[in-house]
C-alpha cells in the first residue's frame, strides 16, 4: 500500500474523485508496494483500483488507453525508500569522499528500479529469488549490473559481500529470459585485469545476445584512501595492455556476434595516449554514460554543428573562457580551434583545472569543484563569460560537489558562468553564443 500525495488535476483519477492522502492498496488485484508494481499493472487498458479513505475500502474501475497513466503522484518517484548497497567495494568511490559534503553524496543506492528508470547499475547483491522472478515477469528490460568479475571468490574479495559470488547466477537466468543486460566492470590494477578480466569477459560472451555491452572502466582513486585497500592507479604501460586486451576479446566475438559489444572507456585511451576508436566502432554508444566514446561523440557532434553554422553566426564577437578537466582539454581544445578557424572573431582562452580537492588522479570534468575553479581562475583572464560543462553541478544545477554555488562562483570570478550540456554541438553554440 503506497499513499497518494497529490492528483493531477483534469486527470482520469481526479475526475473520478480520488484525492490526496487516500491509500493505493491494489491493481487489478495485485497489491502495489512500488514504481515497478504501479506501472506494470497500471499498463492495461482495464484496470480496477482498489483505495483506502480513513477505514473505508473504494473500488474505481476504469477503461483507458494501454500505458496511459491515471494522475497519481507519490511521496517519492519509487513509492517507497531506495534499496542502499549491502557491498564494502574496495575501488567505492563513496569512501573515498572527505568529510563535510553534502548528505545525499553518501549515500550508496543499489537499487533495480533505478537500473530500470534511470540506467543506474546495480550489483545483484541485495536481490533475492523473488526479486529476479519479478524482473522477468514484468520483463524489465534492459539490466545494468557491476559485474567487476565472474570469478566468484575474487567477487566476494572485491565487494567485501559473501553473497556477491552467488548472485552472479542471477545473470544467467535474466539472459535466460531475454532479459537485456548491460555490464560493468569497473578495472582494478593487478586484482581483476589481465588473465582474470580475460575470464569475465569470456563468461560474459556467453550471455550473448541477452548481453547488449560491456563497459571496462579504471577505478577512481581521490586523494582520500587512508585505511582503505591499496590500489594503483593505470599508467601510460598497464592501459595500452588493458586497451589491447578489451579490443582483442572484442574482435575475436564482433566477427560472430555482427557487432562490438566490449568497450574500454575513453580515460583508458587517454592516459595510454591512444588514439580514440572510430565513430563506427562504438556502434550506437551503449555505454556513453560509464564514459565510453564520450569524446569521439562530443567531437562529431561539434564537426557536424561546425559544418552547418551560418555565414551571420559566424560573424558574432565573442570574447568567452573555458574550464575543463584535463582528460578533455585537448579535445575541447581541438573543438575551439575549429570553430576559431570559421569565426574570426571568436576569441577563447581554454584553462585546464587541476583537481586539487579530490587529487592529481581524478582528471574529469565532472568531479571539478567550485573551490578548485574559484583557487585557479580567480586571477585569469575569463573574458566575458565563462563555460563550464554542467556535469560538475548536481541536477538542480546549482551546486557543486563542495558545495560552492553557481553564484558564490560568479561573484568569486566576476564574470557570468554558463553551464554546457556535455554535448559538442552545445559547447559550439555556448562559444558564439547561439541560443540553445
Amino acid at each position: 500500500m503506497v499513499r497518494i500525495t497529490d492528483v493531477i488535476s483534469g486527470s482520469i483519477a481526479c475526475e473520478l474523485g480520488i484525492t490526496k492522502d487516500d491509500t493505493l492498496v491494489s491493481i487489478n488485484g495485485f497489491e502495489i508496494n512500488d514504481v515497478l508494481d504501479y506501472r506494470f499493472y497500471l499498463a492495461d487498458e482495464e484496470i480496477s483500483l482498489e483505495i483506502k479513505r480513513n477505514n473505508e475500502t473504494l473500488v474505481f474501475d476504469i477503461e483507458k488507453d494501454e500505458y496511459e497513466d491515471i494522475g497519481l503522484d507519490f511521496e517519492t518517484p519509487l513509492m517507497d525508500k531506495k534499496h542502499t548497497c549491502q557491498n564494502k567495494c574496495i575501488f567505492c568511490f563513496i569512501d573515498q569522499l572527505p568529510e563535510g559534503l553534502r548528505e545525499t553524496l553518501y549515500f550508496k543506492d543499489d537499487d533495480s528500479r533505478l537500473s530500470f528508470l534511470h540506467g543506474n547499475y546495480i550489483t545483484l547483491t541485495n536481490l533475492k529469488q523473488a526479486d529476479i522472478d519479478r524482473i522477468i515477469k514484468m520483463h524489465i528490460s534492459p539490466v545494468n549490473i557491476s559485474v567487476h568479475t565472474t570469478n566468484p571468490e575474487l567477487r566476494c574479495k572485491m565487494m567485501h559481500n559473501k553473497r556477491a559470488g552467488d548472485t552472479l547466477a542471477y545473470m544467467k537466468q535474466l539472459a535466460d529470459n531475454g532479459i537485456k543486460i548491460n555490464a560493468q566492470i569497473v578495472a582494478c590494477r593487478d586484482v581483476n585485469d589481465g588473465e582474470e578480466l580475460v575470464r569475465s569477459l569470456n563468461d560474459l560472451a556467453e550471455l550473448y545476445p541477452s548481453l547488449s555491452s560491456v563497459a571496462v572502466v579504471p577505478s577512481g582513486l581521490t586523494k582520500f584512501r587512508e585505511n582503505l585497500y591499496p590500489l594503483k592507479p593505470y599508467d601510460k604501460e598497464s592501459s595500452n595492455a588493458l586497451i589491447d586486451l578489451v579490443e582483442g576479446i572484442n574482435e575475436k566475438y564482433s566477427r560472430s556476434f555482427g557487432k562490438n559489444i566490449f568497450f574500454a572507456s575513453d580515460e583508458f585511451y587517454l592516459t595510454a595516449e591512444r588514439e580514440l576508436p572510430s565513430d563506427e566502432y562504438y556502434e550506437d554508444y551503449p555505454q556513453l554514460d560509464n564514459g565510453v566514446g564520450m569524446l569521439r561523440t562530443f567531437e562529431c557532434e561539434a564537426d557536424i554543428l561546425i559544418k552547418m553554422l551560418t555565414k551571420e553566426e559566424c560573424q558574432a564577437s565573442r570574447n568567452v573562457s573555458i574550464a575543463t578537466g584535463e582528460s578533455a582539454f585537448e579535445l575541447i581544445s581541438s573543438v575551439v580551434n575549429k570553430v576559431k578557424n570559421k569565426c574570426k572573431n571568436l576569441n577563447c582562452k581554454i584553462y585546464k583545472v587541476k583537481n586539487d580537492f579530490f587529487g592529481h588522479t581524478i582528471t574529469v570534468s565532472g568531479l571539478i569543484t567550485g573551490k578548485d575553479l574559484i583557487n585557479q581562475l580567480k586571477d585569469k583572464d575569463l573574458g566575458n563569460e565563462l563555460l563550464i560543462s554542467r556535469s560538475m553541478l548536481r541536477s538542480e544545477g546549482d551546486l557543486f560537489l563542495c558545495g560552492t554555488s553557481l553564484n558564490e562562483l560568479e561573484k568569486a570570478l566576476g564574470v557570468k558562468v554558463t553551464p554546457i550540456e556535455q554535448d559538442g554541438a552545445n559547447l559550439v553554440e555556448g562559444l558564439l553564443g547561439i541560443e540553445q
